[in-house]
């Protein structure tokens, strides 16, 4: 490959990256403001994405000794581990409201 070609696709793999990393958040606020249980994620997809991220992580660290992209991976990892487990917070929390259970709120 042609040193031109390389560059470009470093390029493009950190636009992406830093794309990817700032996507989690609107997610994540997306899914804190769910009333509804946040029934549009995909708990196993989302599973998947942990073990795709954490298992890069472990390989660019164990194997090429790349720490920049465990950090980045291990990063994409926790963001998704967040996002999963504040749906299963949020389902939790509409199934205990639907079956009549008192939850403690802030607001008044």
């Amino acid at each position: 490959m042609a040193v031109g070609s390389v560059d470009l696709v470093a390029a493009a793999f950190g636009l992406f990256n830093m794309m990817r990393l700032a996507s989690y958040f609107p997610q994540i606020v997306a899914v804190a403001r769910d009333h509804n249980g946040a029934t549009a994620i995909s708990f196993s997809c989302w599973s998947i994405w942990i073990g795709a991220n954490a298992s890069t992580a472990l390989y660019a660290g164990v194997n090429l000794g790349d720490p920049t992209l465990a950090i980045v991976s291990a990063f994409n990892a926790a963001c998704c581990a967040v996002v999963l487990l504040l749906a299963a917070y949020k389902r939790a929390t509409v199934r205990l409201i639907q079956s009549g259970v008192q939850t403690f709120s802030t607001s008044g």
